[in-house]
């Protein structure tokens, strides 16, 4: 009998690889979608992107981060719970219990639902935004999986508790019911690589703004990337291996600027060299035109100002070399074309 395991948010960016990930290993999937109307499109991309060019152990179910009803009968007959699904960051909210709230929700019910069912393990997708902020600035050891973010300290948005307090939330409910062992986390950094699905919000934004011409210069970041691909199976990995329970596991590549990434396009995407920036903006420049752009404006701590972090753990883990950060960049410029984004 086929293992099934319920993947949430499957229409997502990291949870419809995910569910990729699974179906190619031979798993079942039953994946969760807040609109069911999705289904037809998100079981067509899937199945565009499988291996093996099927998906016959694909079903999906309705639940809702922010309502109790049909978590336990989405967790029931399942092996492992993959909870991917969290509070989408396109803007950060006026009021921060708008995403801290189904994020920390969504986590209970859906671990409580998990421990209900009986399943064998629940991989947790975080964030390293649940590790790396908050800290002080003159750090500079690298952060590891023994790290949390200080919600309270210089620098934290809604997306950065919300992701911090879900992630405590699961931690809290799995060692009450004597089964830490049996939950996972990931902590991916930015994700960039090729889309399933036609929808750029998120870190796909980066990638998008560097390749339309919206971006006339570059801001002087550097953001922690991983490839989706890679994210994806570390979730795989994390469900199977026996001894993975327990832990966190930063997914980072390495660090990327956003003139390395430009770079990067502009040497993969000739023909859109002139819409690509050639040059960086002074910090004092782009933390002017924060003012009047929002997303630029929750971003300007990271200006000038790397974060390492050791994803060693992650990289035993998945049992081979992360793709670059640059490839995964240009993967997902790639996928915008091909899906007609840019």
């Amino acid at each position: 009998m086929t293992d099934k395991v319920l993947v949430t948010g499957i229409s997502g960016f990291l949870g419809g690889h995910v569910a990729l990930a699974l179906l190619d290993a031979g798993y079942a999937v039953r994946g969760s979608l807040r609109d069911p109307r999705k289904a037809p499109a998100v079981r067509a991309a899937l199945q565009a992107a499988s291996a093996s060019g099927t998906v016959e152990g694909l079903e999906f179910i309705g639940l809702d981060l922010n309502i109790d009803e049909g978590w336990l009968k989405a967790a029931e007959g399942c092996r492992y719970v993959q909870h991917v699904a969290s509070p989408l960051a396109l803007r950060m909210p006026r009021d921060r219990h708008e995403m801290i709230g189904p994020a920390v929700d969504g986590t209970r019910r859906a671990l409580l639902a998990a421990l209900k069912a009986g399943v064998e393990r629940v991989v947790l997708t975080s964030s390293i935004a649940a590790i790396v902020y908050g800290h002080p600035e003159t750090r500079s050891d690298p952060f590891t999986g023994a790290d949390w973010s200080n919600t309270v300290g210089n620098g934290v948005n809604a997306y950065t508790e919300s992701k911090t307090m879900a992630e405590l939330e699961a931690w809290s409910i799995m060692e009450s019911a004597g089964r830490r062992n049996d939950l996972a986390v990931v902590n991916p950094s930015v994700i960039l690589g090729p889309l399933l699905y036609a929808d750029a919000r998120t870190s796909g934004q980066m990638v998008l703004r560097l390749l339309d011409g919206s971006a006339p210069a570059a801001p002087r970041m550097h953001l922690g990337v991983v490839d989706v691909r890679d994210v994806a199976e570390l979730h795989l990995k994390a469900m199977e291996t026996p001894n993975a329970g327990g832990q966190r596991y930063i997914a980072s590549a390495g660090t990327l600027s956003f003139m390395e990434a430009a770079d990067a396009l502009r040497t993969a995407f000739p023909d859109r060299a002139r819409h690509i920036p050639r040059f960086e903006l002074p910090d004092w420049l782009v933390r002017l035109y924060g003012f009047w752009d929002h997303d630029v404006r929750h971003h300007l701590d990271s200006l000038g100002r790397p974060r390492p972090t050791d994803a060693r753990p992650a990289a035993r883990l998945l049992g081979y070399p992360f793709i670059s950060p640059a490839a995964a960049a240009v993967a997902m410029g790639r996928s915008l074309m091909e899906l007609k984004l840019v």
